[in-house]
């Protein structure tokens, strides 16, 4: 039997909806932060990845403590007895979430999700995608029943952002802000160094 505490572990899921640049760049936010990540990423989430950015999927998996393969039932993120924070998909397809919100899960990353909504741990799901139509948004408020938490990646114009880049930390701050995690990234409102 394992004695001592495990460290603070984070899933992150990456699956095949555009904006690839957000699940890349969380990574790298989490390695500042003492978390341990432990991720999956779809295959079409890699077909995004080629069209949208310049990595590769090994630099994904170069960014992350632990990696698994998509259809690996049997790794330790398929189990509820594996102790995490909990799961950021991100992005995540309208398919991924149909999945999760079903129960009916068909990879890693849909079950790894399912076992976090079923151990009552925080399932961050930011959805990309729009418009929506009502089979969607009745998707996302099931899955808001369930305790998920669906936090679409929605840039924050308040604190001017001057780059790309600076648009995307702002969101993942929030997004790991979920978490208790602080990644120094989020310009907050009514707080001391806003962007003037």
């Amino acid at each position: 039997m394992r004695q001592g505490k495990h460290p603070a572990r984070l899933v992150v899921g990456i699956s095949g909806a555009s904006g690839a640049i957000y699940g890349a760049r969380l990574l790298t936010l989490l390695q500042q932060l003492p978390v341990e990540t432990h991720l999956v990423v779809s295959r079409s989430a890699e077909m995004t990845l080629a069209l949208e950015t310049d990595l590769k999927p090994a630099d994904l998996r170069s960014r992350a403590a632990a990696v698994y393969a998509i259809g690996d039932m049997a790794a330790p993120i398929a189990s509820g007895s594996f102790q995490t924070l909990g799961m950021i998909v991100v992005p995540c397809s309208i398919r991924s979430m149909s999945e999760i919100a079903s129960g009916v899960t068909t990879t890693l990353l849909t079950r790894a999700a399912d076992v976090v909504l079923k151990e009552r741990r925080r399932l961050v799901l930011a959805v990309r995608e729009t418009p929506l139509h009502s089979g969607h948004l009745r998707t996302m408020a099931a899955l808001s029943d369930m305790g998920a938490v669906i936090a679409p990646p929605v840039p924050a114009f308040y604190a001017k952002p001057a780059t790309i880049d600076q648009m995307v930390d702002h969101t993942l701050g929030r997004l790991l802000d979920l978490f208790g995690l602080d990644s120094g990234t989020v310009c907050r409102w009514g707080e001391s160094g806003q962007r003037s």
